[in-house]
């Protein structure tokens, strides 16, 4: 079953890059709505939903964007969600980036452990890998691959061409290991590449105890005294392995382990719980989140393919009535009888086809068939659903489709069928436009489906 915590916890802390400080607070969430970043100090506290089409930047961390409001350096918080495998949850923060506290998930691993989580009466829904996918940076040398399995297991090899830092490898054979073997795994870098990034006025929350430092040559005295005086500390060496102010690793494989921390955090923007097993050969946010949005790409096609479940004992989301309050469509032309699933890039409906609908008096009477486009209709009324409700008052819009393209007929749909609808996003909802892509199912095979373009526009 899907996950969420049981009650808000808080922290608070500077972030690495920018300095500032943020007070983050994790809220429960509903079922099905996934992992949201809420910008609670901006005046329409703007909702940043965790999701690889969201990614703006991967220089050194992950930062999201819509466009209102940005979040940076999410990597972290997100591999401690997936970690207690949690689908839904609220991340509100009152500031531009997560806090990096010991630069690594423990704290957010504890944060959550305090409150614990609960389950949710909604079945989990996984990606499963079903053939191998790969993706390769040759430039980088970056490779990741996915295969099949039956659990979620990352393994991670590094190679920085480092005689200090030489070729590491960390893997778990199970999510459920993360909190035990990779959550304390702390973030590194070189200090070739931090006296560049201070040179730049970056990492201005940077701390010699929340990075591991790596000094791969003689340093001098001068050196030293910048970065301590940069650090505002009072004395800084280079301890044993070469691992700046004689910070003790908490692995001797740390750094691998950490970038299958980074690993797990970036991939968790694909949108649900995976089950594969990855395998991450030099890996980096930039090409983890193109791999990101590859799986994404295949997700979508493969869930696109298959009927929704619907528990028919179960009361629906939004009945016949409850449409109303939503779309301005009425009998005779109100054909969508039940919103089943409601997310911020996906509905699901359903419509029951009766033999009393006026249109069969006419249509084959002695042989009925549902018109096509009166199938069409219907999705476009699911779909006018999905977009009005990203709105405040509804009641104030009116939803108008401009564009049906690769409108296809599979098989014929008859008085006593029911059509389940399934409508995605193809691109984000901007400026009151919706472009989505719908698939209708009968008995678990498609019998419509069509690419619907939409606009909503104020009631005169």
């Amino acid at each position: 079953m899907q996950k969420t915590i049981k009650n808000s916890v808080s922290v608070s802390g500077v972030g690495i890059h920018t300095g500032v400080t943020t007070n983050m607070t994790l809220k429960p969430a509903e079922a099905n709505t996934g992992i949201t970043f809420i910008r609670i100090d901006l005046l329409d506290k703007t909702v940043i939903k965790a999701d690889v089409d969201n990614v703006f930047s991967t220089e050194r961390s992950t930062g999201l964007k819509n466009e209102k409001a940005e979040i940076n350096t999410v990597e972290h918080i997100l591999a401690a969600v997936v970690g207690f495998e949690i689908d839904n949850l609220i991340i509100e923060v009152d500031n531009i980036e997560i806090p990096i506290l010991d630069g690594s998930s423990k704290k957010f691993t504890e944060l959550i452990e305090q409150t614990g989580t609960t389950e949710l009466n909604v079945k989990k829904d996984f990606f499963e890998i079903k053939r191998t996918i790969t993706f390769t940076d040759k430039e980088s040398g970056t490779i990741l691959t996915a295969t099949p399995s039956n659990k979620y297991a990352v393994k991670v090899e590094i190679d920085y061409n480092s005689e200090i830092l030489r070729i590491q490898k960390a893997a778990i054979n199970s999510i459920k290991e993360f909190n035990s073997e990779i959550t304390s795994s702390r973030t590194f870098c070189f200090l070739h590449e931090l006296e560049v990034l201070l040179a730049n006025n970056l990492i201005k929350g940077g701390d010699v105890n929340n990075a591991i430092v790596i000094v791969e040559e003689e340093i001098t005295e001068e050196k030293l005294n910048k970065l301590a005086t940069a650090f505002n500390k009072s004395d800084i060496k280079v301890g044993e392995g070469g691992i700046l102010n004689n910070l003790k690793l908490r692995h001797k494989n740390e750094p691998a382990r950490h970038k299958l921390l980074d690993v797990i955090g970036d991939l968790a923007l694909v949108g649900k719980p995976i089950k594969g097993r990855i395998t991450a050969y030099k890996p980096g946010h930039k090409s983890n989140i193109e791999f990101a949005k590859q799986l994404k790409k295949i997700m979508k096609k493969t869930m696109n393919k298959i009927a929704p479940e619907i528990n028919f004992n179960k009361a629906p989301l939004y009945d016949k009535a409850k449409i109303k309050t939503i779309l301005p469509h009425r009998e005779p032309f109100l054909f969508i009888d039940e919103i089943r699933e409601l997310g911020e890039d996906y509905i699901i409906g359903t419509k029951f086809v009766t033999s009393d609908e006026d249109y069969f008096k006419g249509h084959f009477p002695k042989e009925p068939v549902m018109p096509g486009v009166l199938q069409l209709e219907t999705m476009a009324q699911a779909g006018g659903f999905l977009i009005l409700s990203t709105v405040d008052s509804p009641e104030d819009y009116l939803p108008f489709f401009m564009k049906i393209d690769n409108a296809k007929f599979k098989k014929k749909v008859v008085p006593g069928d029911t059509i389940i609808f399934r409508l995605n996003l193809i691109s984000p909802i901007r400026r009151g436009l919706c472009h989505m892509h719908g698939k209708g199912f009968v008995d678990g095979n498609i019998v419509v489906e069509g690419d619907l373009l939409a606009q909503i526009m104020p009631k005169k």
